[in-house]
């Protein structure tokens, strides 16, 4: 299946197949120097077939988690692409979830101001939501993807056999991204995740759909100046979240819990039972105080409100300017 995606930057493909993986030469252009980039809970057979195909790979891996997402793995990356020669000719390869996909878009747009990117994501998470729409970022000071650009990926293969390898509680945590998608834009998506007896057999349609909630989206606003932040919702205070954790919960799991708050009082046990049924978790343990300094440094934040995503019914949402004390009296409320 092949979802054309429209961009300022350019327009690319995302291939979604079972078995794609297998197929990588055929879909991207590979035949080239090409950085790949992977983590060491990525498999490592998923690499090593991609960089089959490469005429020249330089093959990089990362530490798993959030923490590799930061200025000194940023400058690993570039400092291995000038030690190897790499051109304007060459390419960038994320092999990865979202860590590594965000990191490596990064360091392909500043390389010599701009390299071709492919993105492989192997995560449900990525496959769902952060592999498109051309964000790339690193945390800096304890605060999630403050730094970063806007790099459109050269094409996008998504294989959801990867996915086999993954925990349930990996596949949870990416399930929740496509939850988010269809509380505010697809109720029909939102019924498919709450009623399937078959989620593996159902998987592919589910990341269809997300994908083209996503795909609609960044088309429309591809720099996140108006529609786009529905792609917020749940991650106000689900970057608060994840920031306090300190890498204890996953960036899943912290937009199941930030998507709470602003739902409608009649959706929220709809959500919440959605939650519960993936064994996300369902209650948020920190106190408003202890959120609130980093939901002030969140990049929605303009002036003195920052732009809140809400849902009071599910497939519709509604944006919303709120204050500090607004939000803490939300979080409040919800906690």
């Amino acid at each position: 299946m092949i979802i054309p995606v429209h961009s300022d930057q350019r327009d690319y493909n995302i291939y979604l197949e079972r078995g794609a993986l297998k197929k990588a030469g055929e879909y991207l252009n590979l035949d080239r120097k090409a950085l790949v980039v992977t983590d060491s809970g990525v498999p490592e057979i998923y690499p090593r077939t991609v960089s089959s195909f490469c005429k020249a790979p330089v093959a990089v891996c990362i530490e798993q988690g959030e923490k590799s997402k930061n200025f000194d793995n940023f400058k690993y990356l570039l400092s291995v692409m000038l030690e190897n020669g790499f051109t304007r000719s060459d390419c960038v390869v994320a092999v990865g979830g979202g860590v590594v996909g965000d990191l490596s878009a990064f360091a392909a747009s500043c390389y010599m101001r701009g390299i071709d990117f492919y993105n492989i994501p192997t995560t449900l998470l990525s496959q769902v939501d952060s592999s498109i729409g051309g964000k790339a970022a690193i945390d800096f000071e304890g605060v999630k993807n403050i730094v970063g650009a806007f790099k459109q990926p050269n094409g996008v293969l998504i294989d959801p056999d990867t996915l086999e390898t993954l925990d349930l509680r990996q596949k949870s945590a990416g399930l929740a991204e496509a939850i988010k998608m269809a509380v505010t834009s697809d109720e029909k998506l939102l019924e498919l995740i709450e009623n399937t007896e078959d989620f593996e057999g159902d998987l592919t349609e589910i990341i269809r759909r997300a994908l083209m909630i996503k795909k609609n989206v960044v088309e429309e606003d591809p720099t996140e100046l108006g529609l786009r932040k529905v792609l917020n919702f749940g991650h106000t205070a689900g970057h608060a979240i994840e920031s306090f954790s300190d890498g204890k919960l996953l960036h899943g799991e912290c937009v199941a819990l930030g998507m709470l708050p602003v739902c409608g009082e009649k959706l929220r046990p709809r959500v919440k039972a959605a939650l519960e049924k993936y064994s996300l978790p369902c209650e948020i343990t920190q106190t408003a105080d202890e959120l609130m300094p980093f939901i002030m440094h969140d990049k929605k934040k303009s002036s003195s409100y920052i732009t809140v995503v809400m849902s009071d019914e599910a497939g519709s949402f509604r944006f919303e300017k709120m204050t500090a004390g607004e939000i803490k009296s939300l979080l409040e409320k919800a906690i």
